[in-house]
């Protein structure tokens, strides 16, 4: 199956991706078909330079199949060569771990929050527990005495 793809190139730290097309069994940085544009993720994103693609040999290589990938899928968007892809719905995605983690308890804490004032609303419950409460209270003291 054909891909467009990306291809890492660069040195370490400083990548440039090329746009290749190639077969999807093949390596990502290996053997390609054709390179059709590049792609410099340092460069800001106003920039001209930050991606460099011809038009024609990518609209030959869809119409013959090449699915590109989520990456160049989006870059192709930006640039109208083919339909901006969906954005994927990953929310957790984007907030840390460790505030996560405290979303997660919140919403576990949230229903014990709606029982207990449901326990509260009952006075004659209330009432018979506080009256009980202190003689079970004594009742240790003189035994550990």
């Amino acid at each position: 199956m054909l891909k467009l793809r990306l291809s890492r190139g660069g040195t370490k730290k400083r990548p440039v991706y090329k746009v290749v097309v190639a077969d999807s069994r093949f390596a990502r940085d290996g053997r390609f078909i054709e390179k059709v544009g590049f792609f410099n993720p340092l460069l800001p994103k106003d920039k001209k330079e930050r991606v460099g693609l011809e038009a024609e040999r990518i609209k030959y290589w869809l119409g013959q199949g090449a699915k590109p990938t989520t990456r160049v899928a989006r870059i192709l968007g930006e640039n109208e060569l083919m339909p901006m892809p969906a954005n994927g719905n990953n929310p957790n995605k984007a907030i840390p771990k460790k505030e996560r983690n405290k979303k997660e308890e919140n919403k576990a804490e949230a229903p014990k929050a709606e029982t207990a004032p449901k326990a509260e609303t009952a006075p004659k419950a209330e009432t018979a527990p506080k009256e009980e409460a202190p003689k079970a209270e004594t009742a240790p003291k003189e035994e550990k005495k």
